[in-house]
């Protein structure tokens, strides 16, 4: 099968068909209207021969659809372009092996999940010693100092202490996203640090399941890192980055 990379659309039963499903609630009562709306409205998203496959009665006047159609617009893929991380991907050995050796010294580094956020099951994934998904943490690697500070950490206290520790690099993970909140709390990090004067002292990253590189470009940190991300991704963006800088 030839893929034309010019016009790409969503593939369901055969190439090209544009099938899609989609999930939402409305607040409305579940019954006969409420599928007819969900069906009207999928239709106004763009989708064409739109079907509610599936409802479910939420309660108190809330109903949840599945819905399928067909997607009738395609995407040049051709054209794309994302801004992606300039390291290479090291393991626990080579990493220690390369601060070790390239940098002589250790890297600090600090984690927090900042503002409100009290889910820890991110930057634990990163920063605890027995780490996550078979790789050790950054607190379990020999050439890094990793402090994790917690949950609900204000964004004044993680760079004061940063400032204390003369830290390399500062991790912010940020799980809770609504009314985007995660984009306040890390832009908060940005401009607390640029008034302080020490913004290129440290690696600024973030992390998190809405979160990506391009997104934490624009919001000024150095890098950003998504859903499944692992230590040893993280620790050798932070030690390659570092030794680009001390170049500099």
């Amino acid at each position: 099968m030839t893929i034309d990379f010019t016009n790409v659309r969503p593939y369901g039963d055969t190439s090209n068909d544009g099938a899609v499903q989609i999930s939402f609630s409305l607040p409305v009562p579940y019954g006969e209207e409420a599928r007819e709306a969900a069906r009207q409205l999928t239709a106004k998203m763009g989708f064409a021969e739109p079907q509610v496959y599936h409802m479910a009665d939420l309660g108190e006047g809330f109903t949840y659809f599945i819905v399928y159609g067909r997607c009738e617009q395609g995407i040049d893929y051709a054209k794309i372009q994302v801004p992606k991380l300039e390291s290479e991907e090291m393991s626990f050995y080579e990493i220690n092996a390369f601060i070790r050796e390239r940098i002589g010294r250790k890297l600090i580094v600090l984690g927090a999940c900042t503002g409100t956020d009290a889910h820890t099951v991110g930057i634990d994934a990163i920063m605890n010693m027995k780490g996550y998904n078979g790789e050790y943490g950054l607190e379990r690697y020999p050439e890094i100092d990793a402090y994790n500070l917690g949950s609900q950490v204000p964004n004044e206290e993680l760079l004061a202490e940063a400032i204390r520790k003369n830290a390399d690099a500062l991790l912010v993970s940020q799980v809770v996203t609504q009314k985007g909140v995660h984009i306040t709390n890390l832009t908060e990090l940005v401009e607390l640090a640029e008034a302080e004067g020490v913004r290129e002292r440290f690696l600024l990253i973030c992390g998190g399941p809405r979160i990506n590189h391009e997104m934490a470009l624009e919001l000024g940190y150095d890098a950003g890192f998504g859903p499944g991300s692992l230590p040893p991704l993280v620790a050798s963006y932070i030690a390659q980055a570092v030794e680009r800088k001390e170049q500099t």
